[in-house]
């Protein structure tokens, strides 16, 4: 189906897209924007980091858009388009960009053979945006935005040097789709996922990022050829797992992952805890208390989101006893363990695996207001600085995801203690003075003693004797040199 596009939608297209249109058209090729700019323009987001399809080949492509890249063998060329407060720039010439939205331009293709599940054993160049569109996984992400031929009306955004005439094409109900909130295959959905295993996850994906669900016919195919997700590679397995969780409705796409087999390719360590029922004071089975963690957990970062979703990952390999007698003493150790397997299965970086660990190996913390500051001090070090917000964002997930309570006065005032401690020194290299303070003062040349001396001061701040006030601990050094004598 082809029709006129609206003038409303056509203004909230990035005038980088009306500059493209120009520089292709002009040159006698046809170009069109497609996939998921098109998908967020018709859903009224707004539309970044663009791709389009065109009939013209890489070589021709970098004629007419300067300080291109192309290092691939599917016929993308890449550029970087600036940005200016938050939006793409309105000029010509497009230029390669440190920072700023990346618009890829990839020639017609059609693509034959899927031997290994993962990459078409051989890309031709296409004849037309058809043959192009049909290659494509979800009717959602399949339809296309390109100059209008022969139109008689014509339109232009807001600050548009030209006017254009822009149609939609949609030749698999992309629309009826978005408009029923529906994640539906292009064609026969067996095919798509045999051509491409991580398409699957792709589904999943688009679920949980648009509380879309996925059609009967294209979820029974998602179940039918899960086993092919082993022939992908983990880093791509990583990237589209992060997504989800980085998703709107995370805990959803698990669960997907879950129903459809997906999830015992990529973390079946997850599963074992479905069903294990916990001791009287949890309402849930460690399955569903971890989704429920997820879905509450208020960070943002999928990294931080995963860790919530494998904290308690450890219970079912420490189980001990039955009914309310239940217990899983050392889960946090066996998960923190468990959690190393599975980053380095993943591809994690060695960052991001040191702090899954960290974040699953400390989350049985104490909350008690009657911690000691030594108390609080020892949770900051094992936890580290730059993670205690992370940290409490589990606990929050952990929490909610047990049925307590959204508010927790403890919680609050555990927070307030770890600001307060964090004022404290928390080693001799946080006091005011240093070594060449102790040298000078007390007149002693390098050595064993000045290390003494450092830590009696350190002492006593610690335990509040003396404040870590660089003229008090002067003050201080200058009795230790009068008691010396």
């Amino acid at each position: 189906m082809r029709q006129p596009l609206t003038e409303d939608l056509a203004k909230k297209i990035p005038q980088p897209v009306f500059d493209i249109f120009d520089k292709f058209t002009s040159a006698g090729y046809e170009i069109y924007l497609v996939g998921g700019g098109v998908r967020d323009l018709l859903l009224g987001k707004s539309v970044h980091d663009c791709d389009f399809t065109t009939n013209a080949h890489p070589e021709v492509i970098q004629t007419l858009i300067p300080n291109t890249f192309y290092d691939n063998v599917f016929g993308t060329v890449g550029t970087m388009v600036e940005v200016n407060d938050g939006e793409p720039a309105s000029a010509w010439p497009i230029r390669r960009a440190t920072a700023g939205e990346k618009y890829e331009i990839t020639t017609y293709r059609t693509e034959q053979g899927y031997t290994d599940r993962r990459h078409p054993d051989k890309v031709e160049w296409g004849n037309c945006l058809e043959e192009d569109l049909k290659r494509r996984e979800l009717t959602i992400n399949a339809m296309a935005v390109g100059q209008m031929q022969n139109a008689k009306c014509k339109y232009q955004n807001d600050n548009a040097k030209f006017k254009i005439s822009l149609e939609l094409i949609d030749l698999f109900d992309g629309q009826r789709d978005l408009e029923n909130k529906v994640i539906r295959a292009v064609g026969d959905p067996k095919e798509r996922f045999g051509e491409d295993a991580l398409r699957m996850m792709r589904a999943v994906r688009f679920s949980s990022q648009l509380g879309f669900t996925i059609e009967p016919e294209t979820f029974s195919a998602i179940q039918g050829n899960a086993s092919l997700l082993n022939r992908i590679s983990k880093e791509r397995i990583k990237d589209e797992l992060f997504k989800i969780l980085a998703s709107d409705f995370p805990s959803e796409g698990i669960i997907l992952l879950l129903t459809s087999g997906l999830l015992r390719y990529i973390i079946p360590e997850l599963i074992r805890g479905y069903g294990l029922e916990q001791a009287k004071h949890h309402i849930y089975d460690v399955w569903t208390h971890l989704i429920m963690s997820l879905k509450n957990c208020p960070s943002k970062d999928p990294l931080v989101r995963l860790a919530t979703l494998l904290h308690d990952i450890g219970k079912p390999a420490v189980t001990k006893g039955e009914g309310e007698n239940r217990t899983f003493y050392n889960h946090e150790v066996v998960g923190a363990n468990l959690a190393k397997n599975i980053s380095r299965r993943l591809k994690l970086s060695k960052k991001e695996e040191e702090k899954l660990d960290t974040l699953i190996r400390w989350h049985q913390f104490t909350v008690d207001e009657r911690q000691t500051d030594s108390a609080i001090r020892r949770f900051i070090r094992n936890v580290g600085k730059e993670n205690i917000g992370d940290m409490l964002d589990l606990r929050v997930g952990d929490r909610l995801g047990g049925g307590a309570r959204e508010t927790s006065w403890r919680l609050e005032k555990f927070k307030k203690r770890i600001k307060e401690v964090q004022i404290q020194p928390f080693s001799v290299t946080d006091l005011k003075i240093n070594g060449n303070d102790v040298m000078q003062i007390l007149g002693i040349p390098p050595g064993p003693r000045v290390g003494e001396v450092l830590n009696q001061l350190f002492e006593e701040v610690v335990e509040k004797k003396i404040e870590n006030e660089r003229e008090i601990l002067l003050e201080k050094l200058k009795e230790f040199r009068f008691n010396s004598h």
